[in-house]
């Protein structure tokens, strides 16, 4: 991938993949007759989720040589998304995700990813280091670790990013993407070497640390080096600690749910923008909060990422 002098605030590396999701909710997947086409993927979503609030963003991934590969060109640029560094892989289709919609808390994934996505051919010769680098925030996922040459490009660009600025770790489990899942949580302690930032829930904390209750999971991922551990617990809001001591504990914000499965990468954007404008830990919480709630509010993920004015109006209503 050819060198750049563009520096972004935000560089996302990893998964992307096109939602067909169901146009109709409360309705199994045998049953539904219409559906909706969205750009979706975590790292796509993040910096679609960041550029929404006004940051520059860009991505690291790779999609089929097929109509779908050149939608999600498309869709990125159409959301503001720097998308030079989305290359096409022959040999793989783009991926696609189904989804079942059974507010307020079933949201069942079916990834179609097989024989293997093309975001896992990302190889390290390819990477530009310097504009990873020279980005202020960097953000990789957990889907990279699961197969080479994504390993080792997420691992090379970690190492080269040399946790400047600041580096994130989405912990990002989805075992159904590892050959042998018990393999994982080597990888995620390299990685987290290399991080600032850990983010992740209660199930890819207990991958990545091995402990599962929200306040050793926080301690556990501080003491591999990160400067700041976001802890999600769902329905139980947010916990955040980061390493001089400061914490911050944050309830969710109360929304009719229609579809969760957007809202952590709208929050993981809306973490990016926080980071990036300097504010205190409470507050870069509630708003990313705020966002995640929005999303959950809404049926598409990427589409549904909210602007900074319907965040800040969420909040003053709240």
């Amino acid at each position: 991938m050819a060198d750049s002098a563009q520096y972004f605030d935000l560089i996302t590396m990893g998964r992307i993949g096109v939602d067909l999701y169901p146009l109709q909710t409360g309705v199994p997947l045998a049953q539904v007759e219409t559906f909706g086409k969205f750009l979706g993927g975590s790292a796509a979503n993040v910096a679609v989720a960041a550029a929404r609030l006004g940051r520059s963003a860009a991505v690291i991934t790779r999609t089929g040589d097929d109509p779908f590969g050149a939608y999600l060109h498309q869709a990125l640029k159409d959301f503001g998304v720097d998308d030079r560094w989305v290359t096409p892989v022959a040999a793989y289709p783009t991926p696609i995700t189904f989804c079942e919609i059974f507010p307020p808390d079933d949201f069942p994934l079916y990834f179609y990813r097989r024989p293997k996505a093309p975001d896992l051919e990302i190889r390290p010769d390819e990477l530009d280091l310097p504009a990873i680098r020279g980005a202020r925030v960097f953000w990789v996922t957990g889907t990279g670790l699961s197969e080479e040459p994504s390993r080792s490009a997420t691992l090379a660009a970690l190492e080269a990013r040399g946790r400047a600025g600041t580096t994130v770790f989405d912990l990002d489990w989805r075992p159904m993407f590892w050959r042998d899942p018990e393999q994982a949580r080597p990888y995620y302690r390299q990685a987290l070497r290399h991080a600032t930032v850990a983010v992740g829930n209660l199930d890819e904390c207990e991958i990545a640390t091995g402990v599962r209750e929200p306040r050793a999971c926080a301690e556990a991922l501080l003491a591999t080096g990160v400067e700041l551990a976001v802890v999600k617990q769902g329905p139980r809001g947010v916990l955040a600690v980061h390493r001089d001591g400061t914490r911050a504990e944050v309830p969710p914000v109360p929304v009719e749910v229609v579809n969760g499965l957007g809202a952590g990468d709208a929050f993981g954007g809306s973490l990016c923008h926080g980071l990036l404008s300097g504010w205190d830990l409470t507050r870069t919480m509630r708003y990313a909060n705020a966002a995640g709630a929005l999303v959950a509010s809404r049926l598409a993920c990427s589409s549904a990422m909210p602007t900074g004015s319907e965040v800040d109006d969420l909040l003053a209503r709240g």
